[in-house]
């Protein structure tokens, strides 16, 4: 008897079960770091000085840190354990755009990318090793979920490329972090508790986090609807971009099996209860697919559904990955279907295909060796 062929589920929610990595400064909330190294016999204060060096001077190194003793740095330095490991590094652009794979402490690997532009850097980072949402036309989608990051794990993307901005190794002179968008890989709302964490370390003000702007703050889902409504209620004015793809539920529930737990009115629903409570507009996602969702019928339903509401539309020339049998829509079809859209009154732009050369654009990330 031959054992039968076992497919991967078609959503996965949970992440399996795997080691932790160690815990890290950026896992904490200010009053929490106090405790922490509180329990390793320092004065609370230290973690002030501490949170100083990591996020305001970028710092992991302790032995950089002299305004702490000697004894002080071998005794903290346990909360500022190596998380990402680079791999390597592809450049395009000239040099601004730049695609890091990382091995995480158990050998996952994850990517982030890093865009330049002439007013603003912004960064895509990963929020779970692959991802559990087998969206069919997704590189990540297709790897399957390996875990989920850690608060630090994630923040330790952004604060890597921060370094390497503030140390002009990024053509374009030094710089820092504007942007940053949960658009690498993995499903942000599935590591809900651990993308909020992030967040908030993104946000805090110095020498809390990061201070970035909440509203240079991007957490994308592709449509679970019971965190969005959650996010709603955080106290975050992120922009959330809403991962659409199919205005009508009949295509959705193949090329975004979520729909098939939540159609595409209660994620639209959710969506405008969102924009409702923080007064920030929607971005729809909207990857478009030669002769399979790029017909004008379909721009048209999907004007119908989103104008009039707070609401942006960022339409996405699919980028080519390894096997898919799709492939970006014709120039005359994307143009039919962006006339159409603003036919309806609805602001639509063609998201810039930034990275594809690298394999760093949306839907690209596989974080193969």
């Amino acid at each position: 008897m031959t054992a039968e062929k076992t497919e991967r589920p078609l959503l996965q929610f949970a992440a399996p079960r795997r080691a932790k990595p160690a815990r890290h400064l950026a896992d904490l909330t200010m009053p929490e770091r106090r405790a922490a190294v509180a329990e390793l016999g320092e004065k609370p204060f230290r973690a002030d000085q501490l949170s100083r060096h990591y996020f305001s001077h970028l710092t992991t190194d302790v032995a950089e840190m002299t305004d702490l003793s000697a004894a002080a740095r071998e005794k903290l330095s346990v909360l500022l354990p190596p998380l990402l490991t680079s791999v390597r590094e592809l450049t395009t652009d000239a040099g601004t755009t730049r695609k890091t794979l990382w091995r995480l402490f158990d050998g996952a690997l994850v990517e982030s990318v890093l865009m330049r532009y002439p007013d603003r850097v912004t960064m895509c980072v990963s929020s779970q090793a692959g991802c559990g949402m087998n969206c069919p036309f997704c590189a990540t989608g297709q790897a399957g979920l390996t875990r989920n990051m850690s608060t630090a794990e994630i923040v330790e993307q952004v604060v890597s490329g921060a370094r390497a901005l503030a140390a002009n190794e990024v053509p374009g002179g030094p710089g820092r972090v504007n942007n940053v968008v949960f658009m690498g890989m993995g499903e942000p709302l599935a590591n809900y508790k651990a993308v909020i964490g992030a967040v908030r370390r993104l946000v805090d003000p110095a020498p809390d986090g990061l201070g970035i702007s909440a509203r240079g703050i991007t957490v994308s889902t592709v449509g679970l609807v019971p965190a969005i409504n959650k996010l709603a209620d955080e106290g975050l004015p992120v922009t959330l971009a809403l991962s659409l793809h199919a205005p009508d539920d009949e295509l959705r529930d193949s090329l975004v099996p979520i729909n098939t737990r939540w159609k595409v009115h209660e994620v639209l629903d959710a969506a405008w209860a969102y924009a409702a409570k923080t007064k920030r507009r929607v971005s729809i996602e909207y990857a478009l697919i030669k002769d399979i969702n790029d017909q004008e019928w379909r721009a048209d339903l999907l004007g119908k559904l989103v104008k009039h509401k707070l609401v942006h539309v960022n339409l996405i020339p699919l980028n080519p990955t390894p096997g898919s049998k799709w492939t970006a829509s014709r120039p005359e079809d994307e143009r039919a279907f962006v006339r159409r859209l603003e036919f309806h009154g609805v602001p639509v732009t063609v998201r810039d295909t930034r990275g594809r050369e690298i394999d760093g654009a949306c839907g690209q990330l596989a974080a193969a060796e």
